[in-house]
């Protein structure tokens, strides 16, 4: 099945009007005509099947024949992760937790970024792009970026943890997640977190904790805390 996006379709509606770009595509690039059935959803839970009555390149619409409400996973993970020096890395992390399940990411800019200046466009449609390859029905939330000072002062009704390396008292992840909750999970940059920020994260109550037993790069280690929760929650 090729699932696609959409997000202004409605469970109200009964026909839908792509916009001139995706009618292009639809009807140029994947050569779509009257009768083919699509997938579509709107990234909020509905999966809808329709029936295309007009395969134009500026005018592509189709029937709704049916509409599925899926609902969401049994857990929410929010994940906040220092943008990597290299942006393909972060957006290989933005794929693959994708694909594994998450809800919300916040990049964060920490002291030890070295990148301060993140442009979010592309990672929309990675986060996109990589929901419609899953055939998932609901989009994660990319957060503005944000300092770490300003993301660890708001009020988080979940479990949260810390990730780093500094050489301290620390648990395992997969030991402190408990089932079918909320988690926010902190992971730092290239050089991870400073000293003063990991001492902040603890006074917010913040849970320090490992991932393994090796040192992971930022972007190996948000995909293996998005796994550990998944796994937890299967």
């Amino acid at each position: 099945m090729q699932l696609f996006y959409n997000p202004n379709i409605s469970e109200n509606d009964t026909s839908f009007k792509f916009d001139k770009d995706e009618s292009k595509h639809i009807a140029k690039v994947l050569r779509k005509k009257e009768g083919d059935i699509l997938h579509i959803t709107n990234g909020k839970g509905w999966l809808f099947t329709a029936e295309i009555t007009i395969a134009e390149q500026k005018n592509c619409v189709v029937n709704i024949t049916s509409k599925n409400f899926r609902p969401k996973q049994n857990y929410n993970l929010h994940l906040a992760v220092a943008p990597t020096k290299m942006n393909d890395r972060y957006e290989w992390f933005l794929e693959k937790a994708t694909e594994i399940g998450i809800n919300t990411i916040t990049p964060i800019i920490c002291d030890h970024s070295e990148r301060k200046v993140v442009k979010t466009e592309r990672f929309e449609k990675i986060i996109q792009s990589a929901m419609k390859q899953s055939l998932q029905c609901y989009l994660p939330k990319l957060n503005t970026p944000m300092l770490f000072k300003d993301f660890i002062k708001q009020e988080f009704n979940s479990q949260n943890f810390i990730a780093h390396c500094e050489e301290t008292d620390k648990k395992s992840l997969k030991s402190q997640l408990a089932p079918k909750a909320d988690y926010t999970i902190l992971i730092g940059p290239e050089g991870d977190f400073s000293v003063k920020e990991i001492e902040i994260a603890l006074q917010h109550n913040f849970i320090p904790v490992t991932l393994g037993n090796t040192r992971l790069r930022t972007e190996t280690a948000a995909i293996a805390a998005c796994h550990s929760v998944a796994f937890l929650n299967e």
